[in-house]
């Protein structure tokens, strides 16, 4: 049995992209091909010495955000931005900085700056004592990877969202867990992204949770975004991870908490790279 998403997590060139700054600073990763359209637009974007660099007279948020608004509208026209969303993503290096500028959700991976999600774990423990988990099959009308299981709950953080915030609103929403159940939720591990995807560049920072749900619980999406929920064993999660059943970011979500509840042994040689994967930091 290997583990597909471990390599795919870091799967990562930087050669065959262009980092995006914002003054000194790298604020994303630009694919070659998709930097060449963006010179449409030297009043936002300086491509010169081996990178695109917003523009320094858009010295403000507002200013910033506007000139990227129109740019994400001309690129979805053309269908080099697709799976529009209205929803606000932010450009900053961590959770804690302030945003430079607001950008539609569905452009950051075009852009390829660093993003947030939120994901839990459902763990029940059995009558038979037994250890399962809930996990979520994504609607087939899901831009990103349709189809495939994830996590019970997992969302993505739009601006004005705290962590908390999140994981409340993802957990209605996605599985129909009310908030006492959802305040059962304590934290794991937090950990980075980087890797080459269709849109362009995923760079996320995904904060990590364990929801123990009581044998009665039964799911329900209330959002259609999940067209199934499914009640799994430890040996047939596994073999959904190592299958690529899985999503990249739900099955690493899940390793790290079958190895922190001690499930799996880290020392197997299908884990390798799993733990500096989990303990990574923005780039």
């Amino acid at each position: 049995m290997s583990f597909p998403c471990i390599q795919a997590g870091r799967n990562f060139r930087p050669e065959r992209h262009l980092p995006f700054l914002i003054g000194a600073e790298r604020y994303g990763w630009i694919r070659l091909e998709h930097a060449g359209l963006l010179a449409r637009w030297p009043e936002v974007f300086e491509l010169a010495g081996g990178s695109v660099r917003l523009a320094p007279a858009l010295d403000s948020l507002e200013s910033r955000t506007a000139a990227l608004d129109r740019v994400c509208q001309s690129l979805a026209q053309s269908d080099h931005i697709r799976g529009w969303r209205d929803e606000r993503y932010t450009i900053r290096r961590s959770f804690t900085e302030p945003p430079l500028a607001l950008i539609e959700r569905a452009a950051a991976r075009f852009f390829g700056t660093l993003t947030f999600g939120v994901h839990a774990n459902g763990i029940v423990m059995g009558e038979d004592g037994a250890t399962r988990l809930w996990i979520a099959r994504r609607s087939a009308a899901k831009f990103i990877d349709p189809g495939m299981f994830d996590n019970v709950v997992g969302g993505g953080i739009g601006w004005g969202y705290g962590v908390g915030e999140t994981l409340l609103k993802e957990c209605w929403e996605e599985s129909g867990i009310p908030a006492e159940l959802a305040a059962r939720a304590t934290p794991g591990r937090s950990f980075h992204l980087l890797a080459e995807i269709p849109e362009g560049v995923q760079w996320e920072q995904i904060f990590v949770y364990d929801l123990p749900l009581p044998a009665s619980f039964r799911p329900s999406s209330q959002d259609g975004e999940v067209s199934e929920h499914r009640l799994v064993g430890i040996d047939e999660v596994l073999g959904l991870i190592a299958n690529a059943q899985m999503t990249i970011d739900a099955s690493l979500v899940t390793l790290d908490w079958l190895l922190r509840a001690g499930h799996i042994d880290p020392a197997l040689p299908e884990l390798a790279g799993i733990d500096e994967l989990l303990s990574a930091v923005a780039e």
